[in-house]
């Protein structure tokens, strides 16, 4: 009876195993976009500044909750440096700023009048060279010009172009600001200022060497939470030279087919759409200011919106 009993027993078994399978097989397409029965891995790269460390952090985690694999490469360098880690496929992605994609990476000097001018020049570019890129974020990020309040009180300062009239007057920087377009090289030709002597500052220091004197103005960014302290006055871009810097993130077009295509875009977009620009200063500030790790930063910022589990 055992014997012929077995192979009954086997088949039920068998059933069993399929019925959980396709049970399994059902919560996975619901909870992941990564395609099932493939080992996939996205490797994101960001620059070289706070800013950057949490938005890849924020995308990382995102993903992750929805069983994307990612590895995360922080600090690569700017986009003269972390463009050639795309192309080479060494990243396969990389939160970009919109502006600085169609003036340094697609090398043009016009980067549009208005921000969706931008982000469709940015887009056209990237799907030229086979590359797709995500909705905007809702904050931007600008490049500006700031000094201590004292300085801008001291000498009657509220635009960039007042720094004209200066006798002379030195700006800190991080080294690539000197040549590009919106950046120094930008200023000489769009606002005039020949009396400007440029001095080499790493990205972070450049508040404590206004603080010390060291230098009278500074490239800082308009999200940066050291702003929030009222201590600082950015002078007034008014003929928008710094453009309009929307984030998005750059992939590559085969990958992104590979891990789900819109679905995985939906991902990133979610999280850019919460994006605000008080949310971005505050985890800039947490993290710049207060000491606070980028990935705990980034993981209370994705609860709080809701977009992990056991978020508000």
């Amino acid at each position: 009876m055992r014997t012929r009993r077995r192979p009954a027993a086997s088949l039920l078994v068998l059933v069993a195993l399929l019925v959980a399978a396709c049970g399994n097989d059902e919560e996975d397409q619901e909870g992941s976009v990564q395609p099932q029965g493939e080992e996939l891995q996205l490797t994101i790269g960001t620059k070289d500044f706070t800013e950057a460390f949490i938005v890849g952090e924020l995308y990382r985690q995102a993903l992750l909750a929805k069983g994307i694999k990612v590895r995360l490469r922080k600090d690569i360098g700017p986009t003269e440096v972390i463009d050639k880690e795309l192309q080479s496929g060494r990243i396969d992605a990389y939160p970009e700023y919109l502006g600085v994609a169609v003036t340094v990476a697609a090398d043009q000097e016009d980067a549009g009048s208005s921000a969706e001018e931008t982000y469709e020049l940015a887009k056209e570019f990237y799907a030229g060279r086979g590359q797709a890129i995500s909705e905007p974020t809702s904050f931007e990020n600008v490049d500006a010009i700031a000094t201590t309040q004292f300085f801008a009180q001291r000498r009657g300062l509220a635009t960039v172009s007042d720094l004209r009239e200066l006798p002379s007057f030195t700006l800190g920087a991080r080294p690539e600001f000197e040549q590009r377009q919106q950046g120094l090289a930008g200023m000489r030709d769009v606002y005039g200022l020949d009396n400007v002597e440029f001095k080499e500052i790493p990205i972070g220091e450049q508040y404590l060497a206004l603080d010390r004197n060291e230098i009278d103005a500074a490239n800082v960014f308009t999200t940066d939470g050291q702003l929030a302290s009222g201590s600082y006055k950015v002078l007034e871009d008014s003929d928008r030279l710094f453009g309009f810097q929307h984030v998005a993130l750059v992939i590559d077009e085969e990958k992104l087919e590979e891990l789900g295509g819109r679905k995985f875009m939906g991902i990133i977009n979610e999280v850019n759409g919460r994006l605000t620009t008080s949310a971005m200063i505050q985890m800039n500030r947490d993290v710049e200011v207060d000491g606070q790790d980028e990935a705990i930063v980034a993981e209370r910022f994705l609860r709080s919106a809701g977009l992990l589990e056991g978020g508000s």
